[in-house]
């Protein structure tokens, strides 16, 4: 490729420019398309997992609902409560089990620092719900085995909590916050945001030891929830159906009752997730490469066209002494060179706009990790590949056209 042949490519690109600009545009259009929508994709995944921030994947909750059926003398339609005594039974019984723990909540209460209230939700929890929910700690720590131990009044605020109460830059870890009357010392803020309603939002979420909760409240044996993680291996499905079996069994619940005992497992709402992005990331390649090849064809078709129009100079060169490889070569070349430039252009702009799109998106820091819409190096890098072996493909049969062009024929059609 010297000098004179680039400049020939130039020349012959440039003697019709509308129609290699219009050739171009559909090359641009095709890539640009299937980057933005990779890009989109990734971002659309990053909003959805975001969601889910925290959580774990093979986790799953219980809770008590009104039953549904009369059992063993008691009437239908009655209420009953989860007791602490169920998670020692669940973890006794249930040996797919990992991690298990109780949680109680109390909504619509409020926390008060001097002038300022917050309205909240306060939690009683053990350490080891981290294991359920990640506590993302902006400021110092999550309750742990002595604050359980005894029972001390301390606290971890959300995120909201802190904002609504503090003033910013403030550090809150000692300071005393007052709920129902009773003072809790500041331990740590949670800066999750996960969007999971499952037990309230973090964000907006005062966490206090459970016994301490126990006592304050005087709630007894009863809690509100069991929270259950399953080992590595096990799947949640297969636990329900045993963790029903006990927990009924011990409240004197039908065991065909399909409403008293309420089971909720996320594993299946993370199944549906990653079901939904693998079909949104085959739809993007579907449609991405389907506009892409609709691009290179329109390359074929107007390089068929050129080599139409040179049919006398292809013939002249052949009668000099041109070999097929020759004319193979500058045919081909052309092709992915007009290819090649109209989709680096296309990938530039892409990258361009999904930078702009992502700036906007993590503008707004209600969200906590930022969301990423930019393709990764090496999804450019496949792209220009992709553009390269098209502009190839597209040039094969014109090339192989301008081949069979004996010099005889190029006279005879002039």
């Amino acid at each position: 490729m010297d000098l004179d042949t680039w400049e020939e490519i130039f020349v012959t690109i440039t003697r019709n420019k509308t129609r290699s600009l219009l050739t171009a545009f559909g090359v641009f259009w095709g890539i640009f398309m299937l980057v933005a929508l990779m890009g989109g994709g990734g971002g659309l995944k990053g909003f959805m997992t975001s969601n889910f921030e925290g959580f774990a994947s093979n986790s799953c909750f219980v809770w008590p609902q009104r039953t549904s059926k009369a059992y063993k003398g008691f009437r239908k339609g009655r209420w009953w409560r989860l007791e602490i005594d169920d998670v020692e039974r669940i973890r006794r019984n249930v040996p797919g089990v990992d991690v298990i723990t109780p949680t109680t909540n109390y909504w619509g209460r409020t926390a008060v620092l001097d002038d300022r209230k917050s309205s909240c939700i306060i939690k009683g929890l053990y350490p080891d719900y981290n294991e359920i929910e990640s506590q993302r700690m902006g400021m110092g720590r999550f309750i742990n085995d002595i604050d359980i131990l005894d029972a001390r009044k301390v606290c971890v605020i959300g995120k909201r909590v802190y904002e609504e109460l503090f003033r910013k830059g403030d550090d809150p870890l000692g300071r005393y916050i007052r709920v129902d009357g009773v003072y809790y010392q500041v331990i740590g803020v949670n800066i999750s945001e996960g969007n999971i309603q499952i037990n309230g939002e973090a964000s907006e979420s005062i966490v206090i030891p459970y016994t301490t909760m126990q006592q304050t409240y005087n709630l007894g044996r009863n809690i509100d929830m069991i929270c259950i993680t399953a080992k590595p291996g096990v799947k949640v499905s297969e636990l329900q159906t045993e963790v029903e079996a006990v927990v009924k069994r011990n409240h004197l619940i039908a065991p065909d009752d399909k409403q008293g005992v309420m089971f909720m497992n996320t594993e299946v709402m993370f199944s549906m997730v990653d079901n939904l992005l693998t079909g949104i990331n085959w739809l993007v390649i579907f449609v991405g490469i389907g506009t892409l090849l609709a691009g290179a064809i329109g390359v074929s078709n107007i390089m068929m066209v050129t080599v139409k129009e040179r049919t006398t100079e292809i013939g002249i060169r052949r009668a000099i002494g041109a070999q097929p490889k020759d004319i193979l070569q500058q045919v081909l070349s052309e092709s992915m060179v007009l290819t090649t430039v109209a989709g680096l252009i296309g990938v530039s702009f892409a990258v361009l706009v999904l930078q702009g799109v992502e700036i906007m998106v993590n503008a707004d820091s209600s969200h906590g990790n930022p969301v990423i819409f930019q393709i990764s190096f090496w999804t450019a890098i496949g792209a220009t590949l992709l553009l390269l072996t098209l502009g190839m493909l597209a040039g094969l049969a014109p090339a192989f056209r301008a081949m069979a062009i004996k010099p005889i024929e190029a006279i005879r059609d002039e």
